[in-house]
């Protein structure tokens, strides 16, 4: 059996599905993947938890699953996260280099300086990622260690979320009798297992459309220049079916997975689909063109409030590479076609790379985020900065910040 500490665990919880992928690290450095486990979500709605008990049961069973696939039993895991609650900002901080060369402790001030922005108490940030350095006025770089300076400044971005949100993905994870080893956001996660460095030194926009929220991030000269959630995503496409069809929601959900198309150009005036009515009615044949108008034109509203999102970022020229459609709703027929000609530039579907193992089986876009959070994992641990999360109150929360004053100042 492999150590403990040689299994990195994603968990992504969705709206939709609870997903727990198991990755063991190989001789190469890199990640395998063993063990898989997934389970109906019961108590999140737009990524937000608003059950804790119905959490906790879908993370058990998924957690299980993915244990008795991989013949292991697991501590700790990355947690992916999302919602609307979601805000992310761009920051810069400046620092005067005290000895003749930048050194760590350096990085690290630059970095405390950048992120030392007012923040009200109810919200807590869950990444500072880095943008560029800039030595003496000499920009663009990524690495300033070593680099001799006397002033150095950080570009970085910054993502912040409800305390009380994060508070309760923790308390669910705790619950289920697991570790959390990092809150992760989750377009940064997907964005490590499908999109490529080309890409992302080029410029390029990557949407992930789960179950309750669509989450895009923007990418440039290799680092993270804008993130944004959507609260529109699949179960709104679900449940315009529902509705439009006259049909249950377990049932319209089986239609979009098995029928769904989101361009209806693409579907033949004389296909027809068995749909099933409510209150023991008898089941009716509809066309399937009737079906895919409801996904188009949720769809198109959709990629219409990410275009204008994108235009508003004021990143829109710099996508050189075009944009990357992952998650669980991007694997429906017509979606690149129907985004291609709304955001009127090369579209592709993203599905997870750079792993080894059982990569069949997650070969999917749904399975971005999850993956992802392992890669995530990975390039963390190899960088030696971990940190374990538990449940925080308001009250720790301020006093934790407090005391950080007090360290930087005596």
């Amino acid at each position: 059996m492999s150590k403990k500490n040689d299994y990195i665990v994603g968990l992504d919880i969705g709206t939709t599905k609870i997903c727990c992928i198991i990755g063991e690290k190989n001789p190469d450095g890199k990640i395998d993947i063993i063990g898989l486990g997934q389970y109906p979500s019961r108590g999140l709605r737009k990524g937000v938890v608003i059950n804790i008990d119905s959490t906790v049961e879908s993370i058990k069973n998924a957690v299980e699953e993915a244990e008795m696939m991989a013949g292991c039993e697991i501590e700790s895991v990355y947690v992916g996260i999302a919602g609307g609650h979601i805000n992310s900002l761009n920051s810069h901080g400046i620092i005067a280099v005290k000895g003749k060369e930048v050194v760590e402790k350096d990085v690290d001030r630059v970095i405390e300086a950048a992120k030392a922005i007012a923040i009200p108490l109810d919200r807590e940030v869950i990444h500072v990622l880095p943008q560029e350095y800039i030595v003496d006025n000499q920009d663009g770089i990524k690495d300033p260690l070593g680099m001799a300076a006397v002033r150095l400044e950080a570009k970085v971005h910054i993502v912040t979320a409800a305390v009380t949100s994060a508070q309760n993905i923790v308390k669910c994870v705790n619950k289920a009798g697991l570790g959390v080893q990092d809150i992760v956001l989750e377009q940064l996660a997907s964005s490590e297992s499908v999109l490529s460095a080309d890409e992302k030194e080029l410029g390029v926009s990557m949407i992930d459309i789960g179950g309750g929220t669509s989450d895009m991030a923007i990418f440039f000269q290799g680092a993270i220049k804008h993130t944004s959630v959507l609260t529109i995503a699949g179960s709104q496409m679900t449940n315009d079916i529902a509705i439009g069809l006259r049909t249950p929601n377990a049932e319209a959900e089986i239609i979009k997975h098995s029928y769904g198309c989101a361009f209806s150009s693409l579907v033949r005036a004389d296909e027809t689909i068995e749909v099933s009515s409510v209150g023991g009615r008898e089941p009716k044949t509809v066309s399937r063109q009737i079906l895919s108008e409801i996904i188009e034109a949720r769809s198109k509203e959709m990629f219409d409030m990410l275009d204008l999102e994108l235009t508003n970022s004021g990143y829109r020229d710099i996508i050189t590479s075009g944009i990357v459609l992952t998650g669980g709703a991007s694997a429906m027929e017509g979606i690149a076609d129907l985004a291609e000609s709304v955001f009127q530039c090369p579209v592709r579907i993203g599905t997870p790379t750079g792993l080894g193992g059982l990569i069949d089986v997650v070969n999917n876009p749904m399975y971005a985020t999850s993956t992802g959070l392992i890669q995530y994992g990975l390039r963390v641990d190899k960088s030696g900065k971990t940190r374990q999360l538990q449940g925080r109150n308001m009250f720790e929360k301020i006093f934790s910040r407090m005391r950080d004053w007090a360290e930087e100042f005596f």
